[in-house]
């Protein structure tokens, strides 16, 4: 059987486990997201309690298409401006229409929500095949790194969540989340979609959320995205006893594990590797020290996981 055949076969399988208001793992272009029907309370809160997830923090809602999405927020002319960038690693943060059918539970009571459309056939193909907008955290125990293999998923849910598998996110850091507010935009996320990118492409600039910003998206806590080891930042090599995640030039005679997210020193590569290799590197050590990375471009969105893996625990 091909695989291609196999995918169909696997999307109409779990297509209907959503649909009976079961967890389903899949695939995006960012990192693997764990989706309940956003309809269905039960399903949703299935959701929060497999991930130990706090209900305060609410949930993306992964569509189709935009015609899914306008049945569930309010497009004003610059949110239609971004939502250009769809299928993509953009995700809007946008009212919520009065009538939209969406459980309490993916909002946290909030009167916003966060939408997009995912670049992966095969995440587009199940929400199409499940027929229903499908709430997507990312499939790991709240606050632990993010997956980007299947694999992954199911080391982190112990078997208990079928999996869609995609093979290897490309992008490997999760969605750009914006808030859009009248004319005014404001960042409650780096991620995937560098910040520049997006504001030549609407020709103004773009606000940062403050660090004592209520949450109002996925991964605004202080401590999150984080492996079980003590992570150390800005490191120009490794001390004894700690496995080292490299850019560019490595140190010379490592005494622990290394990975290097580019030898070359891209960006784009480091993205795509950053949650794996500290999936690896997690595994071998319980300290790992980190090469410093730039903050231009998608530097500002691998900083920020980084930061938050290495921030003091709850």
């Amino acid at each position: 059987m091909s695989v291609a055949a196999s995918n169909s076969l696997d999307i109409v399988h779990l297509a209907g486990l959503l649909k009976a208001g079961k967890l389903v793992a899949f695939p995006t272009e960012t990192v693997y997201g764990l989706g309940a029907d956003a309809t269905n309370s039960e399903a949703v809160l299935g959701i929060y309690e497999i991930k130990g997830r706090p209900r305060f923090n609410p949930l993306i809602v992964h569509c189709a298409d935009l015609a899914m999405a306008e049945k569930l927020v309010e497009f004003s002319p610059l949110a239609r401006r971004l939502a250009r960038f769809w299928p993509g690693p953009l995700t809007l943060v946008l009212p919520k229409k009065s009538d939209a059918r969406l459980s309490d539970l993916v909002t946290a009571g909030l009167d916003t929500v966060g939408v997009r459309v995912p670049a992966h056939p095969l995440a587009l193909a199940l929400i199409r095949a499940a027929g229903t907008p499908l709430a997507g955290p990312s499939a790991n125990p709240s606050g632990k790194l993010s997956p980007t293999t299947a694999e992954q998923v199911r080391k982190a849910f112990h078997g208990l969540v079928p999996v869609l598998d995609g093979g290897p996110c490309t992008a490997g850091v999760e969605s750009t989340i914006l808030a859009v507010a009248g004319d005014a935009v404001t960042q409650l996320r780096a991620g995937a979609l560098p910040r520049g990118e997006i504001e030549m492409a609407i020709g103004q600039p773009i606000a940062i959320a403050s660090k004592n910003a209520a949450i109002a998206a996925p991964g605004m806590l202080a401590s999150h995205y984080a492996p079980n080891a003590r992570l150390r930042l800005d490191a120009s090599a490794p001390r004894p006893g700690e496995a080292y995640l490299a850019f560019g030039p490595e140190p010379a005679n490592p005494s622990g594990p290394l990975r290097n997210l580019s030898p070359s020193g891209d960006l784009r590569e480091a993205a795509r590797n950053l949650f794996s290799m500290l999936h690896e590197l997690d595994a071998l050590s319980d300290a790992i020290a980190v090469a410093p990375i730039p903050h231009s471009g998608l530097g500002e969105a691998i900083n920020d996981r980084l930061k938050r893996a290495a921030a003091p625990r709850p």
